[in-house]
């Protein structure tokens, strides 16, 4: 069974809840769905679920920020953005359930930084990008998100694929460690249930404390002058070179979308 909340298609899995981003095309990340994702993420153990899915769409995750919307928006209400995003990212580093990401397809930017947060990743094959693109686009990658980059794959890859905005395939994402799995595309969904299921057969109590001391040091990300970085962040976004370098992204997608 499935009903919508908004951008969200919520499925029940018996004890797990699936969270399916659902904003055609390319899922991209426009404030209506990182307040949905933000309220479905905080809502579900409230409501009972002991584990959630968070997928996508066939061939594809997360296109990442929607770049067209927000560069419509004036300061205060991109501050809010930064905001909300920051909220999301610190809902799913701090979960009191585990998190598994069903990677559906296609996951550059903001669609692989939504990963870095959860519990485990599996990836669809395919000939699929994944990867923190943010620099190609004139945006620097901010710490908190670094710092979980860093954490997944070291220091030296990470240095490597964030400088230079690298985005990879699914098998070498695996290999990096960037995410733990990769399946056929038709089982992605179903391994990333079949995941959370094995954590909620443990014994909880155990399991539930060693998780919480695992994952200490990426919810100390969000416990630090965070309000200092989204003030960084926000002025990166209207810096000159930012600004241009993302309006010429846009009229390139534009002309695609012509072509």
């Amino acid at each position: 069974m499935f009903y919508p909340v908004k951008m969200i298609l919520t499925f029940e899995h018996g004890a797990v809840r699936e969270l399916r981003l659902n904003r055609p095309p390319v899922n991209a990340l426009a404030p209506e769905l990182i307040a949905a994702l933000l309220h479905s993420v905080e809502m579900a153990p409230r409501e009972g679920r002991r584990a959630l899915v968070l997928s996508g769409t066939a061939g594809m995750f997360s296109a990442g920020l929607d770049v067209p919307v927000l560069l419509k928006l004036d300061r205060p209400a991109m501050d809010a953005v930064w905001r909300d995003f920051y909220a999301l990212m610190n809902a799913l580093a701090s979960s009191p359930i585990p998190i598994a990401v069903a990677i559906t397809g296609h996951a550059p930017a903001g669609g692989t930084v939504l990963a870095l947060f959860c519990d485990w990743r599996i990836a669809a094959q395919g000939d699929f990008k994944i990867g923190l693109s943010e620099v190609q686009v004139g945006l620097p990658l901010p710490p908190v998100i670094f710092s979980a980059l860093r954490r997944l794959i070291g220091a030296r890859s990470a240095e490597r694929l964030a400088v230079t905005g690298l985005l990879v395939s699914p098998t070498d994402a695996a290999n990096l460690g960037l995410v733990d799995e990769v399946v056929p595309a038709e089982q992605v969904v179903d391994r990333a249930i079949k995941r959370c299921q094995d954590l909620l057969a443990l014994p909880q109590a155990a399991m539930n404390l060693t998780r919480r001391q695992a994952r200490a040091d990426l919810v100390r990300e969000f416990a630090r002058d965070i309000d200092h970085e989204l003030a960084e962040v926000g002025s990166w976004w209207w810096n000159q070179e930012t600004q241009a370098a993302l309006h010429r992204m846009v009229e390139q997608l534009a002309m695609k979308k012509k072509s």
